[in-house]
């Protein structure tokens, strides 16, 4: 078998990964996974090129093939002809219509829903306004329990089951325990989801599993620019709070304990404005949306209202933008400012091919980019910015939820031999 594959574009999500091939069945298992994923990446192809790309037999590939098609995953697709020679073959290509992944984002000021299939279409997307610090952490695991139960129901009414379902939470969190042990801006310390949403969900609830909110955004801009051979990263999202998600060769860099990424509490600003987490300075302080508001709008400005929904609230600061509003755009320069200090820290250390700005900072995107562009190539110590491009996520706030449901799916592409037997129930 070939070692690496990513001349064909397949890539690795930073998922549980293959099952080891220690026997016939899991080595069967293995090669199962690497065709899906083949055909995930680089698109539909005849069984002989397949085979070539692999390196497996042809007459393995088609077994395999032959497997993965009984199991819903995939399908005929075109005639084409591989090679100079010999008949046209029926390309295969991905199906997967019957099963699906969540990814579910817990936010400060909202909780999102995000349902793909294997095709990465989108079945459901639900968005609801939730003030979680406010309302408390059980009181948000009870509503997040019910909008997985009812959408659920849904798709399995259509004929979709959901495999798997992936939390994205702000904050420090064990993926492994399925514990929040820290997030300050929603006030979660030491909150067990994974459990709670499992009980709350009883047994026949898909496999869940917990992971940070702006890895998930990383994991689903890095799907988006792949296409344009970026493979190292980083995704930086501006909300309440400032997060940071790295890709680093193709894969999601998580660190030795798995809190790679906490970059909106890098203290640049000794002395500043106070941050949620204790210490001063942090770079949230400096960027984050709290940032924007306290330099764009008196306290009293409906903008700071929790209750009003966050994309109605920048909308009118969009809006007072568009209309030179001295304010609003003094607060953009200073976001940008900021933005560029940070970023240029960043790029310095990590190098990375492309700078993915999400959340807030892509709402205002064409009043940021240029000046933290400029900023970011005075500061950077390799020429022309160690060759980093900053660009504008075009998925909104919706790169988490939509992240969690990628890596929900990845167990399928990691394992296809899980899918029958979910399908049996």
């Amino acid at each position: 078998m070939k070692a690496d594959l990513r001349a064909a574009g397949v890539r690795d999500l930073g998922g549980e990964g293959p099952p080891r091939a220690n026997d016939r069945a899991s080595l069967r298992r293995s090669n199962l996974g690497l065709v899906l994923r083949l055909l995930r990446d680089a698109g539909p192809r005849p069984r002989a090129q397949i085979a070539d790309e692999t390196g497996l037999p042809k007459a393995t590939i088609t077994n395999l093939v032959a497997e993965l098609v009984e199991r819903g995953l995939v399908r005929e697709g075109e005639t084409e002809r591989h090679g100079s020679v010999g008949r046209p073959g029926r390309t295969v290509e991905i199906d997967g219509r019957t099963i699906c992944g969540i990814g579910v984002e817990i936010n400060v000021d909202y909780v999102s829903l995000i349902a793909f299939d294997l095709r990465s279409e989108t079945i459901v997307e639900r968005h609801t306004p939730l003030d979680a610090r406010g309302t408390g952490p059980e009181a948000v695991l009870d509503h997040v329990a019910e909008a997985i139960a009812e959408t659920s129901e849904s798709l399995r009414a259509r004929g979709v089951r959901p495999v798997a379902v992936t939390i994205a939470a702000p904050g420090v969190i064990g993926m492994d325990t399925g514990v929040v042990s820290y997030a300050s801006n929603i006030g979660w310390r030491d909150v067990a989801v994974t459990e709670g949403l499992r009980t709350r969900l009883g047994p026949t609830a898909p496999p869940i599993r917990l992971e940070n909110d702006a890895k998930l955004g990383a994991v689903a801009e890095y799907l988006v620019v792949a296409a344009s051979d970026i493979h190292d990263l980083i995704y930086v999202t501006g909300e309440t709070g400032v997060g940071g998600g790295i890709i680093s060769d193709g894969r999601l860099l998580r660190g030795s304990a798995g809190f790679a990424g906490e970059i909106g509490h890098m203290p640049l600003g000794p002395g500043g404005q106070p941050c949620a987490c204790g210490r001063q300075g942090c770079w949230e302080t400096m960027v984050g949306l709290a940032a924007l508001l306290r330099l764009a709008a008196q306290p009293d400005d409906p903008v700071h209202d929790p209750t009003v929904e966050l994309e109605h609230r920048l909308t009118e600061l969009r809006r007072r933008a568009d209309a030179d509003d001295p304010a609003t755009r003094a607060a953009l320069e200073r976001i940008a400012d900021g933005l560029a200090l940070g970023l240029a820290l960043l790029a310095d250390v990590l190098n990375p091919r492309a700078i993915v700005l999400g959340g807030y900072f892509a709402h205002f995107g064409d009043y940021l980019i240029d000046r933290v562009r400029g900023e970011l190539s005075a500061r950077v110590m390799a020429p022309e910015a160690g060759r980093c491009e900053v660009m504008l996520s075009t998925l909104g706030f919706s790169a988490a939820a939509r992240g969690g449901a990628y890596l929900a799916l990845d167990r399928v592409y990691q394992d296809p031999s899980a899918v029958s037997a979910a399908l049996d129930v």
